[in-house]
């Protein structure tokens, strides 16, 4: 088997790893963003404790948006990776 054959295949691996983060990361940051609209809502009624509280889960939902973008740029740079790769052996 030929070294870009060895690359592709590599290179499918790593796409299917990020793919699987993605898909992690994106349902994670839905349930994040649930909890954070019941912490905004709850902190207009509330007290210090509740604004604390929003204040954290509106970080954590940004954390994991700013995380699941990093993770969409590797998957496409990896893609075009690919995609030069096949141009090559066709």
């Amino acid at each position: 088997m030929s070294r870009i054959h060895d690359r592709l295949f590599r290179l499918g691996d790593r796409i299917e790893h990020l793919r699987e983060q993605e898909r992690l990361t994106a349902a994670e940051l839905e349930m994040l963003v649930h909890l954070d609209d019941d912490a905004q809502r709850d902190a207009a009624a509330g007290g210090p404790l509740e604004r604390d509280d929003a204040r954290m889960t509106a970080a954590d939902v940004a954390r994991f948006r700013k995380n699941l973008a990093v993770i969409n740029a590797k998957r496409r740079h990896l893609e075009r990776k690919r995609a030069r790769l096949l141009k090559r052996l066709g």
